[in-house]
């Protein structure tokens, strides 16, 4: 199991989170996401930084760790935007991008707040929210294709190809990552986290697709006694057959102290 790191760009400077993505490289761990936030509302801090341009700062300011999103919000941007923002980031990086990306919230949400804040419409049907999510996966296959179509041959195509993980709430959503994406990310703590890990796996096997290509990705907040391999709840992580934990680093935890933590 690979455990990675995210940062809270809402409460770190940005020399901080260059100095934490430098620090986690160093450390050992497995990839450096970020979150997809208009404000620092969201996540109880005073600012924020648009996603993919903070990938590609910390593309430039890393050497080797591959970099994620958990998760885009497919309604912040365009399909082909979101498809040119990560194969940028890749050609910066020159390393594997993770991209996440989820539903977007409903307009009764707390997440929502952000987006009622600047008039940003939001779509109160699921369906339609999830028709979305696959119209992003949709473009992002058709615009990173080697074989794409002539009209596309001078959008960036991302080498190597970025990864899509979908973050899921539910057993539908489940099932369009199994179906269509290249792995599925669920909160450890989410009460159905098992249903829907079965769910997206069942829906890989019966899109007829690869076997042992698909990602189970779980996230929680850092712990450090979630670094030792041996510990009961990352035991129980791997008996589910996660194999990307990502770990919310608080912002009280420094660069130099990140830097020291040992994997096990």
């Amino acid at each position: 199991m690979l455990v990675d790191v995210q940062f809270n760009a809402t409460k770190l400077t940005w020399p901080q989170l260059r100095d934490g993505a430098g620090a986690a490289e160093s450390a050992g761990y497995g990839a450096v996401w970020v979150f997809d936030h208009l404000a620092g509302m969201a996540l109880g801090g005073t600012s924020s930084f648009e996603a993919f341009t903070l990938l590609g700062a910390l593309a430039a300011s890393t050497t080797s760790i591959p970099l994620g999103s958990l998760v885009l919000n497919v309604f912040n941007r365009q399909p082909a935007v979101l498809a040119v923002g990560a194969a940028s980031v890749t050609a910066v990086a020159g390393r594997q991008v993770l991209v996440g990306i989820g539903a977007g919230p409903p307009p009764t949400s707390r997440w929502a707040a952000e987006l009622h804040a600047v008039g940003q419409p939001i779509e109160a049907s699921l369906p339609r929210r999830h028709a979305r999510v696959e119209q992003v996966i949709d473009v992002c296959e058709r615009m990173w294709s080697p074989a794409r179509d002539v009209d596309l041959a001078t959008f960036p195509l991302p080498r190597p190809r970025p990864a899509l993980h979908v973050g899921t709430n539910s057993t539908a959503l489940a099932t369009i990552a199994g179906r269509r994406a290249d792995g599925i990310d669920v909160a450890w703590t989410h009460p159905r986290r098992d249903e829907l890990f079965t769910a997206a796996r069942r829906a890989h096997v019966a899109a007829g697709r690869e076997p042992g290509t698909f990602t189970t990705t779980t996230w929680a907040r850092w712990d450090d006694a979630l670094l030792d391999s041996d510990n009961p709840t990352r035991r129980q992580m791997a008996t589910a057959g996660v194999d990307r934990l990502i770990l919310v680093v608080p912002s009280t935890l420094d660069a130099a102290s990140l830097a020291t933590t040992v994997l096990r």
